[in-house]
């Protein structure tokens, strides 16, 4: 427990790396970027939760609406956020690991290295490409995850599976942005949060508490970069010692 309250409060000692000398400008485009698409699935949610809870609960438990509601409303904003914050983070991931860098830099001490226009262009295909692989890993748990949210009976449970799923996949998705800028590939990122199990639980339950709290999420993104940038290090450092 002690790993995963690190990786916990690791998230979120990313507030206050956001706003060291140096860090600031790197942290505009994806806070503009997660502001929009929370708009854009609070507007959705707030629109279409209704009519959904309306298809998926069961006539035959009525009786239990006041249990399954509420159960039922939180499996469909994981959903509808979780699908946002996915594309976010494939919109944004070019500036979040040049995020990452700056602030692994200013943790470590060394000099960030220089980013040119030609620099920039293959970052952003290295992590547009990291990006696709989550995604694809991600379809591959959504379909039974979806598939169980909508047998009715069987999808009393799908709100506490769809939390785990999002603990463990944020995890994987910011813990990339580190350890990508160090050469590591999608398999070895997976194998290292397997490896730091605890740790990566801790982060990613940190992510999922901040996308969860209105208007914090708007700064979900960056906090979430910059925490998993100070864990990984931390890490790290720990391993050479």
């Amino acid at each position: 427990m002690i790993s995963f309250f690190k990786g916990f409060f690791n998230c979120i000692s990313g507030f206050g790396l956001l706003f060291r000398p140096g860090i600031k400008r790197y942290v505009l485009i994806p806070f503009l970027i997660n502001f929009g698409l929370f708009i854009l699935a609070t507007k959705l949610l707030s629109d279409q939760i209704d009519i959904w809870m309306e298809r998926l609960l069961p006539a035959w438990l009525n009786w239990l609406e006041w249990l399954i509601w509420p159960l039922f409303a939180i499996a469909m904003f994981l959903i509808v956020f979780y699908t946002f914050t996915v594309l976010a983070n494939l919109i944004a991931a070019p500036f979040n690991s040049l995020l990452s860098a700056k602030v692994e830099a200013m943790l470590t001490g060394q000099r960030p290295q220089d980013i040119n226009s030609d620099k920039f262009i293959k970052l952003m295909w290295r992590t547009l490409k990291s990006e696709i692989q989550k995604i694809l890993y991600a379809i591959k748990w959504f379909i039974p995850l979806i598939i169980i949210t909508i047998i009715p009976g069987v999808n009393v449970v799908s709100p506490f599976l769809w939390i785990l799923f999002a603990v463990w996949f944020f995890a994987l998705e910011y813990n990339d942005y580190p350890l990508a800028n160090r050469g590591l590939f999608f398999e070895d990122i997976k194998s290292y949060n397997r490896s730091n199990r605890m740790h990566a639980l801790g982060l990613g339950s940190a992510v999922f508490v901040l996308t969860s709290i209105p208007v914090v999420n708007f700064f979900a993104m960056p906090v979430a970069v910059a925490g998993a940038t100070r864990l990984t290090t931390n890490i790290k450092n720990s391993s050479e010692k």
